[in-house]
């Protein structure tokens, strides 16, 4: 389930794209806040994109989108291209091998 407002936006001047936000295709429980567990979401994503471009991760490849859950939770789903998801694989190892 994708939130209101899922449009394509910008992190540093690098554009993540998003599906258009359809709530007909959506379906909604009355009394769940879907509202705040997408923006929550959104923060995330803006956070992620952030680091993907500090780590020098070519975010050509990168598609990052906030949506919600049927319990209202945020959720962040990440497309990588196999570049970009090898970059992440390494960034991960180098971390996890100086912690």
């Amino acid at each position: 389930m994708s939130g209101p407002g899922d449009e394509a936006f910008e992190i540093e001047g690098v554009g993540f794209g998003a599906e258009e936000f359809d709530p007909d295709d959506a379906v909604w429980v009355r009394g769940v806040d879907y509202v705040a567990g997408w923006r929550d979401a959104r923060d995330a994503v803006t956070e992620l994109g952030a680091a993907l471009v500090a780590a020098g991760v070519d975010v050509s490849g990168v598609r990052l989108r906030a949506g919600s859950a049927a319990d209202g939770s945020g959720v962040v789903r990440v497309e990588l291209s196999t570049t970009a998801a090898r970059t992440v694989a390494r960034a991960a190892g180098c971390f996890r091998e100086a912690s």
